[in-house]
């Protein structure tokens, strides 16, 4: 990636020879290239017999394009910027100019003349903008340049190895193969409803990915879990229904069955029939793994990319037919080109780039590395340590939804933000903001001139750290200080703050580098590697502008600039070796009798990977001995760790050992195999890099001396060509380094060294500072880093609970939130993870501080108390108190210099809380699953834990908990689980105890409560300003349950003045007149209540902000007492309301009813359709889920289909794993096709859930919206309401089950959901 240029300015740059790269290998008998082709730009190495490496820039469209120069004709054309191209390299290609196209006669390199075969219709101005085209693909343009070889001229005998962005680009702009997906009866929308999540929770209008595929075709075929045939595929049957798919113009099939994984016969069946029918591509079997959804979306994806790269590739064949063409996978290995397919597509061209930065580190005597490719719209970061961290699976996410599909396949990992060059720098009305927007292309950066907004690439321009003289064309500063002037009046007018505009430009850098720097930590702090052993590669056209700074505030001491950087994936590819991959389902337990029985499928995989290398003809003694690894993990969890085979074979012990290096610790249940891989390497011939002995000593001379901004001054600044640096030279911060194709700025306090391999080594001689002076003031640049830098600690514990959590529900379903709150208990942050769960925390830290005020440094207190802020019993928070003395511990290695006020003595004062909230599946209760439908009393609910005291005095009491989860009338059938979670949420909590302490050592206690407090006040600020959106004046809206309990709200907005004379508002959320207690479990406690206000008001912001108190303050909120949203407590729970159903159902009716009384958007399913099923005896099990709905319509958008919407967002597990794990058999998983209410928008449609029982077991509900349907507003009509159905196999009938139920099921029994659509908004026309 490079930074982003004007189109039309381009070519100034990237066509031309760049005179230091150009470096002398080992000679060969033919040309050997080395092509990456990206989204805007192809780049180019071409090494000739001799061993001389060039290297060229085209676009990726392969137009050539520039400005007419004086002296330019009708009949000939001159453009002084061309003498660098080959001569009569343009011969009969076409200039385009305005409207008018030409041929070129022929082209003068040495004047840089184009004289056209016929005048052109208007003589040419100077500058006017021309394209020069072929009919040729970029690639093969870029050979004939390096080649210098005319249209007219064969290519011959060549050698080229590719990466290309096309299979990437077709999927976002879908533009790939007319693709029909081919799946099993029952499932035509598993893939749309894929695990039912949204990925935007404060979003109304939930927007899914567009399919790829066009139509579905359902065959009537069956395996069961294990692979075996229970109804077979009619193969006539199958060609008539291909047949009808032929007519309709599909090209390209998607063959996925349930169960294929482990029986592929029915695929091939089908496959067999659709070439006999001469479809263009079939994609089926692309992997034997488990997970339909995961792999369903690979065979599309690998259907509807195949064809359009095996046509691209083809048009490249036709140019260059003697050439061996291989190409770059998203694994970081080659295959021959008529190999590659669609699914090995993806990742192309950044793994190009992974492989060249572990190159170059490797070859400059590191180890470990972190790649650092920062281009104009993203960044992309890597992570190398000898071995190359991959993948088994990623979701390509459509920027429009935020979503995307999921592509199983090898892969190298690359995290990737959305941070470049072009980024864009604004200001959102109280802080400044970097990104994700992007300048792209077109118009650019400001100081292009083509009217773009203020980027990252301004910024730079502003502070000095890029050579206006020395870039490819003319920049506009005067622009920039424009753009950054009209910047600085709008944030005095909104927060009265004065900046200078080198603070502003400053400050914009500072979060630009921190949003960068993200993704960096969370490949290898998160995952438990020191990223200070690491040397950061930087590479990608702006990738040395930020080096420096971003390596220095990772702690990170050495960056390694190679001379390939500016198109280091071109340099990764031509390193890269054959390699091949294999998987297969295992899916048993780890034991001595598993293992011997994969020995033999081990060698049949390696002699198929094998042969498959010599078929790319490489020799025997280049092949590497097979790479043996299988996917562990503990029984009863999805997530997997891949584990090499160690030397001596003992994969238990190397799990155990990466399961502590990555989580903290080890489980003490059983380890099963979940697969196999093998990976084989066939090493290419590689030249070595030429090295030069240090010729010369010191510091050269500079070429100019200039400005740049560092560390708030402005610094003299030498410059100096990269072309005049030789091997031994050192230079000392703050200089830049010009290059052809960026600039390499070296920030004060760093050191460069000219390595003999021609690499520019920096090394961090000063560090980063321990401490950071900032006023407590607000101040609104230092307002978005706290911002940021709260959010992502709040999304780190929850990564921490996610991975030391042992429960489905929590690891899998990511049942849980994580917070962060001040001393008072108030919300600071709340990572977005389940609604219900919002605000409500904060009451329960709230409770715990008046129910123990003389809590001590370390304590750690475990809670599920509905009535004492926690939401109900299956929701278990621990709370964390960080304490003053905590802060003193760090501060009491601080030298006399550096200590400052707060680390006088210590006191017990706390200055922070973290907790975390997690739904644990078994807490006891009268059924199992401890989501009981018809609880009378809370101890009917489970096991009641009030502010247990976990940890105190540095001791556990995890003992007395389990004997507390074991006790009562209804104990936990789950204890050993609930201790296991418990744990991982305790080591959540101290995630953000540990980022918030680090972060209170670097900038004082003061600002940290200061820029806590500033954060909420935003919020605030947000919050009346939508509250101003409302219309003046009470709302109210009434709506029931299905018990005919009425939620009624009545929603008072006011408009007003400040002091200072600007408008605000303010609300109160009056629940007056909602129904009394109710006797059964559907009561909603104040804290649930509190969440669902928050959420609904949150919805309003149609902006990301931090969740946190501030977005309430505006908001006033009245529930009676003794009403179903408040009931009383009492200290026996035998005495307290059931409340299991109001945490689930009610919570869903309370967001109707405000969303009704605004007006804002239609009723969406109104439930979470709680479903579970289990037994007990001698092998007890319980399973729960939640299953989704469809949205409500709003104004100017419809209803989503198949989603979990407002206060859940839990997912659903995979058919096959649901099969493969419960004795059941899914019958149907699909759309409830016409369940949204009509509308002139209408209503997202519900699902349909039919489930076969394969033994018997006892089954609750616990559902809503089955006798009331979702309201339609402004005309829209109601969504249909949702049935639940039961055909036992002794009757004939079907029963309705209602909307709640408890029931024992037989063998052969089948239950059918249907959950209810969303209704719609607006009459219909």
């Amino acid at each position: 990636m490079l930074e982003t240029l004007p189109e039309n300015v381009h070519e100034t740059m990237a066509n031309q020879t760049l005179p230091f790269i150009q470096h002398r290998m080992t000679a060969m008998n033919h040309w050997e290239f080395w092509i990456d082709v990206g989204g805007t730009f192809t780049d180019c190495l071409g090494r000739n017999p001799s061993g001389k490496v060039r290297a060229h820039k085209i676009l990726s469209s392969g137009v050539y394009k520039g400005m007419t120069g004086e002296g330019s004709t009708r009949d000939t054309l001159i453009d002084v910027q061309r003498t660098s191209d080959p001569d009569h390299f343009f011969d009969h290609y076409t200039l385009r100019i305005g409207d008018d196209c030409v041929e070129i006669q022929s082209f003068d390199a040495s004047i840089g003349q184009f004289s056209l075969k016929h005048p052109l219709e208007q003589l040419p101005t100077p500058g006017t903008i021309y394209e020069i085209f072929s009919n040729e693909e970029a690639p093969i343009t870029g050979i004939r340049w390096l080649m210098q070889k005319c249209l007219h001229e064969s290519i011959g005998k060549v050698s080229v190895r590719l990466g290309t962005t096309r299979g990437t680009n077709a999927l976002l702009e879908r533009q790939g193969a007319r693709t029909a997906l081919v799946t099993t009866k029952g499932f035509r929308d598993v893939l749309r409803i894929a695990y039912q999540n949204r990925p935007r929770l404060f979003q109304l209008h939930i927007r899914k990915p567009e399919d790829l595929y066009e139509t579905v075709v359902e065959i009537d075929e069956r395996m069961d879990k294990d692979g075996n045939i229970i109804c077979p595929v009619d193969e006539t049957v199958v060609r008539e229904q291909l047949i009808t798919l032929k007519k309709q113009g599909i090209t390209s099939l998607a063959v996925c069955f349930l169960n294929s994984y482990r029986n592929g016969t029915h695929e091939l069946t089908v496959k067999k029939v659709a070439e006999e029918l001469d479809f263009d591509h079939v994609s089926c079997q692309v992997n034997q793994l488990q997970r339909m959804v995961s792999r369903g979306d690979t065979t599309v994806v690998d259907a509807y990319l195949t064809p359009i790269i095996r046509a691209y590739i083809a048009g490249i064949r036709t140019k260059i037919p003697q050439a061996s063409i291989k190409l770059m996978t998203s694994a970081g290995g080659l295959v021959d080109a008529e190999l590659f397919v669609g699914k090995d597509s993806i990742l192309s061209g950044p793994a190009g780039g992974v492989v060249g930065q572990a190159y170059v580190a490797q070859a400059a005597c590191f180890k470990k590395s972190i790649g650092f490719d920062m281009g104009g719209t993203s960044t992309d970061v890597s992570r190398f340590d000898g071995r190359y961290e991959r993948r088994y699976e990623m979701e390509v996410n459509d920027p429009e939804s935020d979503t995307g599909v999921r592509v199983v396949a090898p892969m190298l990992a690359i995290e990737t933000v959305a941070a470049g060059g072009g980024s864009i720098c604004w200001f959102d009305g109280q802080k400044p903001v970097v990104g994700p927007r992007s300048a792209g292309a077109s118009p650019g950066p400001a100081c292009y001139g083509r009217g773009g907004p203020l980027t990252v690439t301004d910024i730079n321009l502003y502070l000095g750290k890029i050579i206006p003289d020395h870039f490819a064309f003319p920049l506009d500063r005067e622009v920039v200080e424009q753009r950054l002037q009209d910047l600085l009046e709008s944030i005095h007018e909104a927060t009265g703050q004065r900046y200078s505009p080198d603070e502003l430009a400053s400050g914009f850098t500072a979060i630009a580098n921190a949003n960068m720097a993200a993704p960096i930590k969370k490949i290898s702090i998160a995952r438990g590697y020191d990223v200070r052993d690491y040397v950061l590669v930087s590479f990608g056209g702006a990738g040395a502008q930020h080096a420096c700074a971003i390596a220095r505030e990772l702690g990170i001491k050495k960056v390694l600039q190679h001379p390939y950087a500016g198109i280091l994936s071109a340099f990764g590819i031509g390193m890269s070796d054959v390699k091949k991959f294999a998987a297969r389902d295992v899916s048993k337990a780890y034991n001595t009798s598993h293992l011997n029985d994969l020995e033999s499928l081990f060698q049949e995989i390696e002699s198929d990977l094998r042969e498959q290398v010599r078929e790319e003809r490489i020799p025997e003694h280049r092949i590497q001995k097979p790479e043996r690894i299988l996917e562990m993990r503990y029984r009863g969890q999805e997530a997997r760790i891949p584990v090499p085979c160690p030397d001596d074979g003992n994969y238990l012990r190397e799990f155990e050992i990466l399961h502590r290096q990555l989580y903290g610790f080890i489980h003490q249940r059983p380890v099963e195999i979940y697969a196999l891989r093998v990976e084989l390497t066939g090493e290419t011939e590689k030249t070595p890099w030429p090295t030069t002995p240090a010729s010369q000593q010191g510091v050269p001379e500079p070429s100019t001396i200039t400005q740049a901004y560092f560390d708030k001054i402005w610094h003299d600044t030498a410059v100096f060509f990269r072309n005049n640096l030789k091997p031994g030279h050192h230079i000392t911060g703050p200089a830049i380094i010009v290059e052809d194709i960026s600039t390499v700025v070296i920030e004060p306090g760093w050191d460069c060294e000219v390595t003999e391999r021609d690499d520019l080594l920096l090394t961090d001689l000063v560090g980063a500072p321990n401490k950071i002076d900032i006023g407590t003031e607000v101040d609104a640049i230092t307002l978005e880093l706290f911002n940021n830098r709260f959010a992502t600690m709040a999304e780190q514990m929850g990564a921490t609970l996610e991975k030391t959590s042992l429960s489905t529900n929590v690891k899998e379903r990511l049942d849980f939130s994580c917070a962060i709150f001040d001393p008072q208990g108030d919300l600071v942050v709340n990572a977005p993870h389940i609604p219900v769960h919002l605000g409500a925390m904060s009451e329960c830290v709230k409770q715990l501080i008046e129910d123990v005020p003389d809590m001590q440094p370390g304590d750690v207190f475990v809670t599920n108390d509905p009535f004492r802020g926690g939401s109900h019993l299956p929701d278990v928070t621990v709370v964390s108190p960080v304490f003053l003395t905590e802060l003193a511990d760090i501060n009491n290695g601080a030298s006399s210099e550096t200590k400052r006020p707060q680390d006088d003595p210590p006191s017990n004062q706390i200055i922070f809380f973290t907790a975390s909230r997690a739904h644990h599946s078994e807490i006891g209760g009268i059924t199992p699953g401890s989501m009981p439908p018809f609880s009378k009393t809370l101890e009917e609910e489970g096991v009641l834990i009030r502010h247990f005291h976990l940890i105190h005095h540095e001791q556990s009491s995890e003992d007395r908990l389990s004997s507390l989860l074991s006790s009562g009338r209804y104990p936990s059938r789950s204890v050993r689980e609930n201790i296991a979670d418990i744990n991982a949420q305790v080591a959540a909590n101290q995630t953000g105890i540990t980022q918030l302490l680090q972060m209170t050592e670097r900038y004082t206690l003061p600002v940290v409560h200061a820029y806590m407090n500033h954060i909420q006040k935003a919020a605030e600020q947000k919050m009346r300003s939508a509250l101003l959106t409302l219309l003046p004046g009470q709302h109210r809206f009434t709506d029931y349950l299905d018990d005919g309990a009425p939620v009624q709200v009545t929603i008072t907005i006011r408009h007003f003045e400040t002091e200072k004379g600007e408008p605000s508002a303010e609300a109160v959320v009056d629940f007056s007149g909602t129904s009394p207690v109710l006797p059964g479990n559907l009561n909603a406690n104040r804290a649930i209540t509190s969440s669902a206000v928050l959420y609904c008001f949150r919805c309003l912001i149609n902006e990301d902000i931090p969740l946190n108190a501030g977005v309430l303050t505006p908001i006033k909120l009245l529930v009676p007492e003794n009403c179903m949203l408040n009931p009383p407590a009492h200290e026996n729970p035998a005495h307290c309301a059931a409340v299991v159903g109001g945490n689930v159902e009610t919570s869903q009716r309370i967001v109707d009813t405000i969303f009704g009384a605004l007006g804002v958007v239609a009723a969406s399913q109104g439930t979470m359709n709680n479903f579970l099923f289990g037994r007990g005896g001698e092998q007890p099990f319980g399973y729960y889920e939640t299953i989704c709905g469809g949205a409500g319509a709003g104004p100017n958008f419809n209803g989503a289909h198949a989603v979990h919407t407002n206060m859940t967002n839990t997912r659903l597990t995979d058919p096959e794993v649901l099969e493969d794990r419960y004795p059941i058999r899914l019958r149907k998983f699909q759309i409830r096709v016409g369940s949204g209410g009509n509308g002139q928008h209408p209503g997202g449609d519900g699902i349909i859930r039919q489930i076969e029982f394969l033994e018997p077991l006892t089954i609750s509900l616990l559902t809503q919206r089955r006798t009331r349907p979702p309201y339609g507003i402004n005309g829209g009509q109601p969504g249909k309401p949702g049935r639940n159905l039961l055909r036992r196999q002794s009757q004939p009938d079907e029963e309705d089950l209602g909307w709640c139920g408890q029931f024992e099921v037989a063998q052969g029994d089948v239950i059918t959901l249907m959950t209810p659509g969303g209704g719609g908004f607006g009459n219909a026309t």
